[in-house]
């Protein structure tokens, strides 16, 4: 029972990483080894998140309060999360190609590893020593979430850096990166404001992935058809 229970949520966490890889093109461009290009830039952009905080930050300063949420500590840590924006833009810098295999490239790339390192060790050592446990199926679909968010902010740096992007659209497309990097204190703030239960901040966590992936790929599409991508 076990096993089995592990090996559920390793499928609801990487199926659907593969569904996308196969039915977006990728696997047609050969774009394997792009995407873990992608994923060893962003572990080397966690790495150097990593050196700032130890060396700028205190830790009290950037440890939980008692009711689960610290403001000040999150502000912090998504302050330094710029220099995933940065990652972003050295992967679509690094990676050739165009159009929307580039953007999804970079995204699976970096959610990829991102999946990896956060959710692996942990399904190993715990999904695979209990019966089961909605704790592991919530973190799992979670990751489908942050593939979407991250596919998004791949297409948004791709925009940022346009020069043929719409002038009137440069300060949404602005406003939606400062969404993405702060999200970490809005929206967490919001969640523990309303005390929403697991579900119900999952279900709000894709609805805000949902809506930001269907403006960003509204802007692009328009774009795209503009310059003939």
């Amino acid at each position: 029972m076990t096993l089995y229970h592990f090996g559920n949520c390793v499928a609801l966490v990487y199926v659907p990483y593969y569904m996308t890889y196969k039915y977006s093109g990728l696997s047609e461009y050969g774009a394997f080894w792009k995407c873990i290009q992608a994923g060893g830039i962003y572990i080397f952009t966690q790495l150097c998140k990593m050196l700032v905080l130890a060396t700028f930050f205190d830790s009290d300063t950037l440890s939980s309060s008692s009711d689960g949420f610290n403001f000040i500590a999150e502000f912090l840590r998504s302050s330094v999360d710029v220099a995933d924006l940065l990652g972003f833009a050295i992967i679509l810098s690094r990676i050739p190609g165009k159009g929307h295999s580039k953007l999804i490239t970079a995204g699976i790339g970096w959610a990829a590893a991102e999946v990896i390192l956060s959710r692996g060790i942990m399904l190993w050592v715990g999904a695979r020593g209990t019966e089961f446990s909605w704790v592991y199926i919530l973190k799992c679909v979670e990751s489908n979430v942050l593939l979407i968010q991250h596919i998004t902010t791949a297409t948004l740096i791709w925009l940022f850096t346009r020069h043929d992007l719409n002038k009137s659209l440069k300060p949404l497309v602005t406003v939606l990166l400062a969404i993405t990097i702060f999200k970490g204190v809005w929206l967490e703030g919001i969640l523990a404001v309303l005390a929403f239960g697991p579900w119900a901040s999952i279900a709000m966590k894709l609805l805000v992935a949902a809506l930001m992936g269907f403006v960003s790929l509204h802007i692009y599409t328009n774009l795209a058809q503009k310059i003939g991508l």
